[in-house]
């Protein structure tokens, strides 16, 4: 599939970046978004293995890739809300739409405000915990320094040096070769001072969405979501920690409470189903079109 367009699209906090393949047409469109700390050009490797004209659309996440960056983004039905412009642009054709992560809990927020846009779901592996993890309203919100994710190492020579650096080290290491080139390339931007570059999302803001991420409890609108639901979940086990991805952080229950009509899991896979999978998740996708 050839290159995709990039578009603009203004906001009254900033502008969001969003990437377009293919052209609307009288079939369904896909809309893409992807997780926490990463862009949408991860998903280009599915995109790759989708039937050939069909329209896409990959809009980069406020504070990631290209879009405009806040102070902090502990709130994710801001997130979210920053995209329904962008969904209202496309509700005359219905929308497959597939959410990996966090990515995943935004869907299901936008199709509970605009059901009519959907025609199918599909939850990768969504950051939707148990309820009984989510935080009372008003708790007081931790600092992001403290998020081990802000330490990450945010200044690199080139993405050449960043994919040398990540090819054999896990999570990466078990992703597919182009994936890994496509999110080291495409999640960098020149550095201010002028020498290098740095990550699209740094990593204090990736920092704040993690210490958002139990403080708004979804099941409000989940229990009444009317758009026909895919899960696709990860292996499970217990977490080693807040960096640990490589089991499920999706509760088990999720399917049963929102009637999924497909929750299965892909038990070979860790969190990072699309880049370790692309194809296998495209034709799930194309299974929708």
């Amino acid at each position: 599939m050839a290159e995709p367009r990039e578009h603009w699209l203004a906001t009254p906090d900033g502008d969001i970046c969003w990437f377009e393949w293919g052209t609307p047409s009288d079939g369904p469109s896909v809309l893409l978004l992807h997780a926490t700390g990463f862009h949408a050009r991860l998903w280009d490797q599915v995109v790759l293995h989708l039937p050939p004209g069909t329209h896409i659309i990959a809009p980069d996440l406020v504070g990631h890739g290209r879009s405009y960056r806040p102070a902090t983004l502990v709130d994710w039905i801001a997130n979210a809300a920053a995209l329904l412009p962008l969904v209202d642009q496309f509700a005359g054709a219905p929308l497959v739409a597939c959410g990996h992560s966090g990515g995943g809990y935004i869907l299901t927020w936008l199709a509970a405000q605009r059901p009519g846009a959907f025609r199918h779901l599909l939850l990768i592996d969504p950051t939707i915990f148990d309820p009984d993890l989510y935080h009372p309203t008003g708790q007081p919100i931790p600092d992001p320094e403290d998020h081990p994710v802000a330490r990450r190492r945010n200044a690199w020579d080139s993405a050449d040096a960043m994919v040398a650096r990540f090819a054999e080290r896990l999570p990466y290491s078990a992703w597919q070769p182009a994936v890994l080139v496509d999110y080291c390339h495409y999640g960098l931007l020149p550095a201010p001072a002028g020498r290098g570059y740095e990550l699209a999302c740094p990593p204090a803001l990736e920092a704040s969405v993690y210490q958002g991420a139990q403080r708004t409890n979804p099941y409000g609108w989940l229990a009444s979501l009317a758009v026909p639901t895919s899960i696709i979940r990860a292996k499970t086990g217990e977490r080693d920690g807040p960096l640990d991805f490589s089991v499920s952080p999706t509760w088990p229950g999720l399917g049963e409470l929102i009637r999924a009509v497909r929750d299965e899991q892909w038990s070979d896979h860790s969190h990072f189903i699309p880049m370790e999978a692309p194809q296998r998740l495209a034709d799930l996708v194309a299974d929708q079109i």
